[in-house]
């Protein structure tokens, strides 16, 4: 079974102290080893923008009386 969980590690004070990211997720992120902080950020930029597309890809479309409903109730 695949985790896709984050973890986070606190101090004794309950501040933050690390992340903990499963493997199969990281070479998911990085699957080139990423060697530079630009490869990590576009490592991440990348990902991040694949799992958005997959979500947008599950959600219904609206039609257009219901898009406008939407758009107006945020300028409110």
């Amino acid at each position: 079974m695949v985790s896709n969980t984050i973890e986070y590690t606190r101090d004794s004070e309950g501040k933050l102290r690390a992340v903990v990211i499963p493997i199969d997720l990281w070479v998911k992120i990085f699957p080139d080893a990423a060697s530079s902080v630009e490869d990590v950020a576009e490592g991440l930029e990348d990902y991040c923008l694949g799992k958005a597309m997959d979500e947008a890809a599950e959600t219904p479309l609206l039609g257009i009386e219901e898009a406008v409903a939407f758009l107006e109730q945020g300028s409110d």
